[in-house]
């Protein structure tokens, strides 16, 4: 049995940005350093002193930071030490998710693009020096719609697997025809839409800014799952694989009951197999009540993540360990979790 970390994170660095052109290199993020005020204490109980700076936007830098990963490891400074500690954890393949893109960062569509390219580029070269064993997700540059085929093109030649995207994004739903485009190329370039635990509206996420990344960044998540399926968008692209990671799986059983009674009120039909009916696919966590939720999205559609890097609560470095080994499971069900199912969405050999 093989075993695929469905969501693992990569911190970026200022290498991330070393890929930016001469003429892009205006768009450069800085790192400041606080040197006054109160210390903030990140969840690992470190002292948080570092910041991006972006567009004006000033984003922790050492927020969500997991000390239980070497800080080269998590960085991907010292690739080797990554593949080495995956070892140690019993991990096959690593998929790549980013950091500082759980939130808004870019205000205009040219910083935007720039950014995501050195990112991308930056992936790229991580993915060759990885033997394989970490893959990764696009971030994608929404505002350039017009530049999306060649990035993805080139993102989809050097390793990536699917596509980041945030519960809210360019202050619209996930369900708005405006990303119509990108899906119809998802489906073609066989690359997966990854809806990850984030939030891409700056209208919304600085709303709930004193609030908790609960109502942030899950909520929001959990929200695009319902308009998506709601607005019947994954029937409308049938070659598309969706992917919801990092809330957990405990709300689907509230989302999908909420769903079918909607449907029935209009008179509509509502899927007794909605996983299967709209390839979706879900990132549970160890202490979800698994076969509950598994009665309704099925067996061949759940997955699992270590959030390794980070240090929230989703984090679990063991989380895999933990799955291969809970005798709630059938050894074909664990299996499946483990191998068979991330292994089909996120398109791997």
């Amino acid at each position: 049995m093989g075993t695929i970390d469905a969501d693992a994170h990569v911190l970026e660095t200022p290498e991330t940005w070393s890929y930016l052109s001469d003429d892009e290199k205006r768009f450069l993020p800085m790192i400041v350093s606080q040197s006054f005020g109160n210390e903030l204490i990140n969840p690992s109980g470190m002292v948080m002193r570092d910041y991006w700076v972006v567009e004006g936007g000033v984003h922790a830098k050492d927020f969500n930071v997991g000390a239980d990963t070497p800080r080269d490891a998590r960085e991907l400074a010292d690739v080797a030490r990554r593949l080495a500690h995956m070892d140690e954890l019993g991990v096959d393949v690593q998929v790549l998710y980013p950091t500082l893109w759980l939130r808004p960062v870019a205000k205009s569509a040219e910083a935007e693009l720039a950014l995501c390219r050195s990112y991308n580029r930056w992936l790229a070269d991580i993915h060759a020096r990885g033997g394989g064993r970490l893959r990764w997700v696009v971030q994608p540059p929404l505002k350039s719609m017009s530049a999306m085929r060649d990035e993805l093109v080139f993102c989809k030649e050097h390793g990536a697997v699917g596509i980041m995207m945030r519960g809210l994004e360019c202050e619209l739903p996930l369900s708005d025809p405006y990303f119509f485009p990108l899906y119809e190329l998802s489906g073609e370039l066989d690359l997966a839409i990854c809806v990850h635990s984030a939030n891409g509206s700056f209208t919304h996420h600085g709303f709930f800014l004193r609030d908790t990344t609960f109502t942030q960044f899950k909520l929001a998540t959990v929200g695009a799952f319902h308009s998506l399926l709601m607005k019947e968008v994954p029937a409308r692209f049938p070659d598309v694989r969706w992917a919801f990671v990092e809330v957990g799986s405990s709300w689907v059983p509230y989302a999908l009951t909420d769903l079918r009674d909607r449907f029935e009120r209009q008179g509509k039909p509502f899927s007794d197999t909605p996983f299967a009916d709209n390839n979706l696919w879900v990132a549970c966590e160890t202490k979800d009540d698994l076969p509950y939720i598994l009665a309704r999205t099925g067996d061949d559609h759940m997955m699992i993540g270590t959030d390794y890097g980070h240090a929230d609560p989703a984090s679990e470095i063991s989380a895999l360990l933990r799955i291969g080994t809970d005798d709630r499971l059938e050894p074909e069900v664990r299996r499946k979790i483990l191998d068979d199912n991330p292994r089909r969405l996120y398109g791997l050999d």
